[in-house]
């Protein structure tokens, strides 16, 4: 099956569903992502918070796979957030990816309550950028606020902005300020860590379409143009994963899911959260 891209604001394409490594053990990390690769994942989602580059990197080496077909995201660790710091932090991904360039790096957290202010973050990644360490930049967990600080004092428009987005969590309002500005939406937590997968509206849409809830959820994500990544070490469910480009859900489908909507996070408020590891 074929993976639709997403051109981003610079004109980088970048594969609209990847495979994520969040909280998968550096020791599972490497035989993990090799599987997704080998189902047919072109884009893999780590950071440096994860702890699991220098496995990403080992997969991505031994895969066979020519590095400019596969997609590699990290995030800018927590602790890293001052400019030279910064600037370190990236040249240490780069260093356990065992690559020259990541295809998209991000700040992870704005931490608005901390004493390094994440615009001075932002340029260092401009640097990074301009020095050609990553073909775009971008940020996690940004709200209107935070982003529009960006747009008012820095140069470079984020690309991406990686934030939760599930059935119970739709952002409509932020998507729409990201769009506005060309910013690709990327959703993290796409089934909520769970929650949604026993909701009546999924498990209905589900047995109507002889697919899982989760199948139908990653689906909506990927008709309503977010860009998503979800996780697993089990090779069945990395494969049902892949598989959403065979059926559509419809107009009533999507608006019923839309409809599921509680403003309800299952992770931290980025205008509160403010840890540094």
């Amino acid at each position: 099956m074929s993976v639709p891209t997403i051109t981003l604001n610079n004109g980088v394409e970048i594969p609209q569903l990847g495979f994520g490594v969040f909280q998968i053990p550096p020791e599972d990390t490497k035989a993990a992502t090799l599987t997704a690769l080998e189902v047919g994942y072109r884009h893999i989602d780590t950071a440096e918070m994860y702890g699991n580059e220098k496995e990403v990197g080992q997969a991505v080496a031994e895969s066979g796979i020519p590095r400019d077909q596969i997609f590699i995201t990290s995030k800018l660790n927590n602790g890293y957030h001052a400019f030279d710091d910064a600037l370190r932090a990236t040249d240490q991904t780069l260093a356990d990816l065992g690559v020259d360039a990541m295809d998209l790096f991000l700040i992870h957290w704005p931490l608005p309550g901390i004493d390094v202010d994440y615009v001075d973050t932002w340029r260092a990644l401009e640097k990074i950028h301009a020095e050609g360490k990553a073909r775009a930049i971008g940020v996690s967990n940004f709200q209107q606020a935070h982003l529009e600080r960006l747009f008012a004092e820095t140069d470079v428009v984020p690309a991406v902005n990686q934030i939760e987005v599930h059935p119970y969590l739709t952002q409509n309002s932020l998507r729409a300020v990201n769009a506005e500005h060309g910013i690709a939406t990327e959703a993290w937590s796409p089934i909520a860590q769970g929650d949604v997968l026993d909701d009546p509206v999924l498990t209905k849409i589900a047995g109507e379409k002889n697919r899982t809830p989760a199948q139908v959820t990653l689906r909506w994500h990927i008709q309503r143009g977010d860009i998503v990544f979800p996780k697993s070490v089990t090779r069945s469910r990395v494969e049902d994963n892949f598989a959403l480009f065979d059926f559509e859900l419809s107009p009533v489908d999507m608006a019923a899911i839309e409809g599921m909507n509680r403003d309800r996070r299952r992770g931290p408020n980025p205008d509160e959260f403010n840890y540094i590891p």
